[in-house]
């Protein structure tokens, strides 16, 4: 577990995965707390609107995907570069105002406190899912499909369906996520990858917000979400057992990478 207590300063980067996010962008960025986030990089996933613009004139440090890569292959794209630019600690935060962006503080105590490497933004905890405006349906298959992966995990997870996380520099150099999906399985992969490899995670607390601009997947893309999480649960049990071995279980982020970005990211870590 890594605590950042002694020596350095950490340095705390905030990722975007955007994708037609600029009616909702400026007001996400500047509610981030200031003198607690060192820089905010966006991805753009090939927009049709103005997101690309807009965050070019807030001064956030902007990458453009020359084709649309999907969900996963954007957050792909925000860690490494997360990861060149020596960051620490990792925030991932929708830019479309979801989730509530002056608790960055709070997504990244336990991390900076040595107590976990991987922090959940739950809305279980919070004050209502429902009440928040999250679709019933959606409820229902979230708590179901947090209830199998716990039982898969043998944890108690309140919520494993959340956009808004928080790794240590450590996780992320340690698993593979270059190998996930890059559709929105990509976040149960982590997650599986974080419980194969012993990592400490924690919860926070964080309202509900479904609204216009808000990106939500439909009940059609969620479906298969669904399915998806739960083949990934059988190959983590499969893993689990020794029944089959799968690389993003077993192997690390650095032996699946070009050299080029190893180099990058070891220098960024000094």
């Amino acid at each position: 577990m890594t605590s950042y207590t002694r020596g350095k300063k950490a340095k705390v980067v905030v990722v975007m995965p955007a994708y037609n996010a600029a009616k909702t962008l400026e007001q996400t960025y500047r509610d981030i707390p200031k003198g607690i986030v060192d820089k905010v990089i966006l991805v753009d996933d090939v927009s049709k609107d103005e997101t690309v613009t807009v965050a070019k004139q807030l001064g956030i440090k902007t990458i453009v995907h020359i084709q649309n890569l999907g969900y996963g292959g954007n957050q792909k794209t925000c860690y490494i570069e997360a990861l060149k630019d020596g960051a620490d600690v990792i925030v991932m935060l929708h830019p479309d105002n979801q989730y509530d962006s002056r608790l960055v503080p709070e997504m990244i105590s336990p991390i900076l406190n040595g107590h976990a490497d991987f922090v959940l933004g739950s809305r279980m905890l919070g004050e209502g899912a429902l009440r928040g405006g999250m679709p019933l349906y959606k409820y229902i298959s979230n708590k179901v499909l947090t209830f199998i992966e716990n039982e898969c995990f043998g944890k108690h997870y309140s919520e494993l369906h959340t956009g808004f996380r928080a790794y240590s520099r450590k996780l992320l150099i340690t698993i593979p996520f270059t190998l996930n999906s890059d559709d929105f399985v990509f976040d149960t992969e982590v997650i599986a990858q974080v419980e194969i490899n012993g990592f400490k995670s924690s919860e926070v607390p964080v309202p509900t917000r479904y609204f216009k601009e808000a990106s939500s997947i439909n009940f059609f893309r969620s479906m298969q979400y669904g399915l998806s999480t739960l083949k990934v649960m059988g190959q983590f049990l499969l893993q689990k057992w020794g029944v089959k071995k799968y690389d993003k279980f077993t192997k690390k982020l650095f032996d699946v990478i070009s050299p080029a970005y190893i180099k990058e990211i070891k220098k960024g870590g000094k």
